[in-house]
């Protein structure tokens, strides 16, 4: 059996100042159900908007589909995504993604739960000096 989420048949949410530096609008959540345990949501970052740093416990697939954002693992570079462009997250590894300073990004992200529900493991919020540098 295969179902279909019609467009439209979520509300969009904000992205909670808890976890999010700016205006991000999430859309089309979605949520597999057992024993698949992916899920995701398209979300679109305002220019200046990021998420904070973060971790997966079973990775996370970004594939970008509008603007220019920008992307980075802790210890590595900060690295500029584009439309097409599809981000693998390690499992456990800290980072951060959102949009340019000048430019709004809108990305799928697509995460797996572990077995006990858990997708994500929100953090600090990324700095200005670490956004901007």
């Amino acid at each position: 059996m295969s179902t279909i989420q019609r467009n439209g048949s979520h509300a969009s949410v904000y992205g909670s100042a808890e976890h999010f530096t700016g205006k991000v609008r999430i859309d089309a959540p979605f949520q597999m159900v057992a024993p698949a345990r992916a899920g995701g949501a398209r979300v679109t970052f305002e220019p200046g908007a990021r998420s904070n740093w973060h971790t997966h416990p079973l990775g996370q697939t970004l594939i970008v589909i509008s603007g220019l954002g920008w992307h980075q693992c802790e210890g590595e570079v900060k690295e500029e995504i584009r439309p097409g462009d599809v981000i693998t997250c390690a499992p456990g590894k800290r980072h951060w993604h959102g949009a340019t300073d000048k430019t709004a990004m809108t990305h799928l992200a697509i995460q797996g739960a572990d077995a006990d529900g858990k997708v994500v493991e929100w953090m600090e919020p990324v700095s200005d000096a670490q956004y901007l540098g």
